[in-house]
């Protein structure tokens, strides 16, 4: 559980290990336990309704989109919240490590969810810098779609074949015939 003020958590893991649902888990407790919380989440995820974080699972909780980092803090001043947890954080820019360190500065939980590599298996984002800042990790993993054992890496299909590393790095939920699965190292590939 993240420490209650002050505070960096950071949920990561590969694409289909739990990770929103975690992050929504972190933060009905929170509610639970009065705590002020705002879910933020970047405007440019269009998989769901914009108001709204749902895992896989189905769990949903309410949130605020945002256009980048540089948004944060307004909406947390404006919502008052001492919980700031931030979905698909590799979807944001560099900026957003430092406004994390600030709202942890400042008394806030900060409960950071995202994926750790990016298709071809390289640290995506701002996550590596978020992991080194961090007081909590919890890297999840999820199951290798090729042999059923721990999978720590995103695979990107094409047409059914692993994509390229021409091919673009942010495809939100997949374009067409691309689809994406848990890998584990041994069974990870780059067309």
């Amino acid at each position: 559980m993240f420490n209650p003020r002050g505070s960096i958590t950071v949920i990561t893991g590969p694409m289909f290990s739990g990770k929103t649902a975690e992050l929504i888990r972190l933060c009905e407790r929170a509610r639970i336990a009065r705590r002020k919380v705002v879910l933020i989440r970047p405007a440019l995820d269009d998989r769901t309704e914009p108001e709204t974080v749902r895992s896989r699972f189905g769990v949903a909780f309410p949130a605020r989109p945002v256009p980048n980092s540089s948004s944060i803090e307004a909406v947390v001043t404006e919502t008052r919240a001492d919980v700031v947890a931030i979905e698909e954080a590799q979807f944001f820019d560099a900026g957003l490590v430092e406004v994390a360190e600030r709202l942890a500065d400042r008394d806030r939980a900060v409960i950071v969810n995202g994926l750790n590599r990016d298709f071809l298996g390289r640290p995506f984002g701002p996550l590596p810098d978020l992991l080194a800042i961090a007081d909590e990790i919890l890297m999840l993993s999820a199951i290798c779609m090729v042999c059923g054992e721990g999978a720590s890496r995103t695979q990107r299909l094409v047409d059914g074949r692993p994509a390229s590393a021409s091919d673009p790095l942010v495809v939100i939920g997949g374009m067409g015939d691309e689809r994406y699965e848990a890998r584990c190292r041994k069974h990870h590939e780059i067309g």
